[in-house]
């Protein structure tokens, strides 16, 4: 094999060398007597055991830098935190598949050499790499799109019972028990967050954070001003309600306009041709007869 052929092995190989370098030679003594010692002082008498973090969990973190780990707990925030993918399966989980991919990768070169297998490696690792981040990321996107569809409805609900008497945090309280959505979880980690003792502009913050539509975060700053300032929630309400719902009118009749231009590529590219083809098709063929 050529010198580029191996220097690209050599990328391959080298971390995956650094990396089972770091799990034999992690500090296991080291994380025990720190668990153990952060456990000593309430779990006398308690009958609590701490457990340490599996050993692939402590390499994975060890590899991750840490910018990157908390743009990750920013896109499972945005996710909705799902059970099945917590943010230390994650992590543990992107070098195993990495490393899948890799050997697979290479077995393929041991098998037959070349450019096309080394290039297919290399894309492998790094695209199983970064599946998990794509899957948290498209979910994000997918739940973030759900919320601003439920936001306007959720408004009217609680204008509502704002205006039936009830006070705000019990139309809040309302409208995440009667809502099955995205905004209705939200809602009610909000109340959760009061009632363990936040205060609740910090609370209504923390909302917004969790949500990057920006009619949640213009609700949001509008409700806490009317608590500074002690303006009517129900006016506040009432207009975000018909603010919100413009906007979703609007961005109807953006999609709709849109929709001409989406269609002219595949119209182009996929019903034309074979157009042509049925209808220019015979007299090209009579045309090559003629002149064979």
């Amino acid at each position: 094999m050529s010198f580029i052929a191996w220097l690209i092995i050599a990328v391959i190989v080298l971390p995956l060398s650094y990396f089972m370098w770091s799990l034999a030679t992690i500090d296991r003594k080291g994380i025990v007597a720190i668990h153990t010692n952060l456990g000593s002082g309430f779990a006398q008498g308690a009958g609590v055991t701490i457990q340490r973090p599996p050993l692939l969990l402590g390499v994975a973190r060890k590899l991750t830098p840490g910018s990157y780990e908390a743009k990750l707990d920013r896109w499972l925030a945005l996710a909705g935190r799902p059970k099945s993918m917590p943010l230390t399966k994650l992590i543990a989980l992107k070098p195993v598949l990495a490393v899948c991919g890799a050997v697979f990768g290479l077995l393929l070169i041991f098998a037959g050499p070349g450019p096309l297998s080394i290039c297919f490696t290399i894309f492998l690792t790094a695209f199983l790499y970064f599946i998990p981040d794509l899957l948290i990321y498209n979910t994000g996107i997918k739940r973030q799109e759900a919320i601003q569809l439920e936001f306007p409805n959720t408004l009217d609900q609680m204008l509502i019972s704002v205006e039936a008497g009830l006070g705000f945090e019990g139309a809040i309280e309302r409208a995440s028990t009667e809502g099955a959505g995205p905004l209705a979880h939200e809602l009610m980690r909000t109340l959760q967050d009061i009632q363990v003792g936040r205060p609740r502009p910090e609370a209504y913050a923390a909302l917004a954070e969790r949500c990057t539509v920006p009619d949640v975060r213009s609700f949001v700053l509008a409700v806490v001003q009317a608590d500074k300032y002690g303006i009517g929630i129900a006016n506040v309400l009432r207009a975000q309600a018909k603010q919100a719902r413009v906007k979703r009118r609007q961005n109807a009749e953006e999609r709709a306009m849109k929709l001409p231009v989406k269609v002219l590529f595949p119209l182009l590219f996929c019903i034309f041709p074979v157009l042509f083809i049925i209808l220019l098709g015979p007299a090209v063929l009579k045309i090559v007869q003629v002149f064979m």
